[in-house]
């Protein structure tokens, strides 16, 4: 029986990866994911890719959750934006003097995948509550996590009730909706408690995750068939 677990309350895409994103009112979907999103990347010299971790794809360069960027209708690559919020002329260049390192560029993905682990990311806003009242010291919200879909669901809802959808898929009633096949969820990294503006450094954030959680939250999902996310949709399990 098909099952109604939540409302499409807010769309993120991420244009560069590891820098703020952007709001959407609805985004195309195909099979690699939301279109454009983590379609770039900060990329160095090694082949690395900018990140708020050290790994063999990755590597770490503080500061780049300070920085945003916006796809909007553009073709010719994302406009990039400052800590400040002002549009920055040659992303290049500025990256380049911004981490001071020459050997930094703006990269459009090729063959190599962007993403740190699967294309999609769910987040309930039961879960989010949940982490509110975890550490009501902190600054929580949405932006720490970097979904691409956020869910408003019905009061009541358990936290990490994402975890009951793993192995299932999920459609929209549209007829042209997307439909995503949930996997598992992200394991969290020290990525989610970083400075960003107008969010204050908080590492309590990741403790309590991993203590309640063992470090995992939402659920990340493949494309399982291309379509269209709105804000309103409601998703619903098969």
């Amino acid at each position: 029986m098909a099952e109604i677990i939540g409302v499409i309350e807010r769309l993120w895409r991420y244009p560069v990866k590891s820098t703020g994103g952007e709001r959407l009112d609805s985004v195309e979907v195909d099979e690699r994911g939301l279109a454009g999103d983590r379609l770039y990347a900060v990329r160095d010299g090694d082949g690395k890719l900018g990140s708020g971790k050290n790994t063999r794809r990755f590597r770490r360069m503080d500061g780049l959750l300070r920085l945003s960027a916006r796809l909007g209708h553009r073709i010719d690559g994302p406009e990039l934006f400052d800590p400040l919020g002002r549009p920055v002329a040659d992303p290049t260049a500025f990256l380049r003097a911004y981490l001071q390192r020459g050997d930094v560029e703006l990269a459009r993905e090729d063959a190599v995948s962007h993403f740190d682990q699967l294309p999609v990311s769910v987040f309930t806003t039961a879960t989010l509550d949940w982490v509110r009242e975890a550490v009501p010291c902190a600054v929580v919200d949405e932006r720490r996590f970097r979904p691409n879909l956020v869910l408003r669901t019905p009061p009541g809802t358990p936290p990490f009730v994402e975890d009951s959808w793993f192995g299932r898929r999920a459609h929209t009633e549209a007829s042209d909706g997307a439909r995503l096949a949930f996997v598992r969820s992200s394991e969290r990294c020290a990525m989610t408690g970083t400075a960003q503006p107008g969010l204050p450094h908080a590492p309590e954030i990741l403790k309590a995750v991993v203590h309640a959680h063992d470090g995992r939250l939402d659920a990340l999902a493949e494309v399982a068939a291309p379509g269209r996310l709105r804000l309103g949709d409601r998703l619903v399990l098969d």
